[in-house]
């Protein structure tokens, strides 16, 4: 039977156009006076002890920049707290670059880095009267310490002072580096930053992540050598776990496909790998351990490691079967774009429009890994994401 997809159904967007905005609402009272925002718990309300942090500065300024290119009323508040506070609160004025956490002495990351260049580029896209000036702040920080044009990879991250480089590569800054760069290059025109994501996708994704079968190798040494037992004893470390993490395949797969409808690339692998993905992602661990949803982590034969149920990777499945409906046509993707979106409402969307962060071994609300409720970013990317896509299909359908 051939399924209209939701993606385009009038209904169904005004449901995503809702939930955007009640999540973009409970962001408000995050913001902080001082700069940066709150890191919120269930209630909405600051948690203790939970300083700002420049990622999450970044990600509200990219998903507030979607809300205000959709017309939803608070968003432009957000924005124009988190760009102040990503020219203000955040700089580092001793050693340029930008603080993760104001006040600490905490290392300075990629993976803090290219979020700033996300923000950027997002509040470019709109018109706001700051971001062209902090994109060519990012591409000044991103040229002078972080890109590494021998190998199209990026430094994982260095002292305070951009001394002490880190003898080590992750995936997951590299991830990050592709979305940002993308965006750098959709919002400036510049055909460079598309460039050097194709780089950086083709070493971990259609190399080291192929050779894998399909499960990304998240850690690397200096030398680029895959390192398959990094963290063994960690394995629910929140940014370099153990093993394979499904979430970032399907992250990955949005970013491969942005990369597929560029003009400014070409690349003949790029829809496969992103399918390929995708199916060992969902179709391979979708209630790998006997409960519904998606492991935080696999070990390489694909047995479940860190059973934590995130919010995060199912927003992010979300959008690698809606893009992968849209690029391809496949019903496959279409069920489970509905399917997904029917366990985020069933598990993780409260009676409010926001998200539980992380579910307890009986799939109520948990916080073992991320307590609270930190961040929108992926939960308003789904949302915004779907109706992105479902823009796209609609355009190409009246086209």
């Amino acid at each position: 039977v051939s399924l209209t997809s939701w993606l385009v159904h009038s209904d169904h967007r005004e449901w995503l156009r809702h939930n955007l905005t009640q999540v973009l609402t409970f962001a408000l009272p995050a913001i902080r006076s001082e700069g940066g925002f709150h890191y919120q718990g269930a209630d909405g309300a600051p948690l203790p002890g939970r300083p700002p942090q420049l990622f999450l500065t970044a990600r509200m300024a990219a998903t507030a920049a979607q809300g205000v290119a959709r017309g939803i009323p608070g968003s432009g508040e957000l924005l124009d707290h988190a760009m102040a506070s990503l020219r203000g609160f955040h700089v580092d004025r001793e050693h340029g670059g930008w603080l993760t956490q104001p006040g600490t002495t905490t290392r300075k990351s990629a993976y803090d880095h290219v979020h700033v260049g996300l923000a950027a580029a997002r509040a470019h896209a709109i018109g706001h009267p700051d971001a062209a000036e902090l994109i060519a702040q990012v591409r000044e920080v991103v040229d002078a310490h972080f890109w590494q044009d021998a190998t199209g990879t990026i430094a994982e991250s260095f002292a305070a002072d951009w001394t002490d480089q880190e003898a080590y590569y992750g995936a997951n800054a590299h991830m990050h580096t592709v979305e940002a760069f993308l965006e750098l290059g959709w919002a400036t025109g510049a055909a460079e930053w598309h460039q050097r994501a194709l780089r950086i996708a083709e070493r971990v994704i259609n190399q080291a992540a192929r050779q894998q079968h399909w499960l990304i190798p998240e850690h690397f040494s200096s030398n680029w050598d895959v390192l398959l037992e990094y963290n063994a004893d960690e394995p629910m470390h929140p940014f370099r776990p153990f093993g394979a993490t499904p979430g970032h395949a399907l992250e990955w797969t949005r970013f491969l496909l942005d990369l597929e409808r560029s003009p400014m690339v070409s690349a003949d692998w790029l829809t496969e790998a992103a399918d390929a993905l995708t199916r060992r992602a969902l179709d391979g661990c979708w209630a790998l351990d006997g409960r519904p949803g998606l492991v935080y982590t696999t070990d390489w034969d694909g047995r479940p490691v860190a059973t934590a149920r995130l919010h995060w990777p199912v927003c992010e499945g979300i959008q690698a079967a809606a893009g992968l409906r849209a690029v391809t046509g496949d019903e496959h993707w279409e069920q489970w774009y509905r399917r997904l979106w029917d366990h985020a409402a069933r598990y993780f969307i409260d009676e409010r429009g926001a998200w539980r962060n992380e579910l307890a071994e009986d799939l109520t609300e948990g916080g073992d890994l991320w307590p609270g409720r930190p961040d929108v970013y992926h939960c308003g990317g789904a949302l915004a994401g779907s109706l992105e896509v479902g823009d796209r299909m609609r355009a190409s359908s009246s086209s």
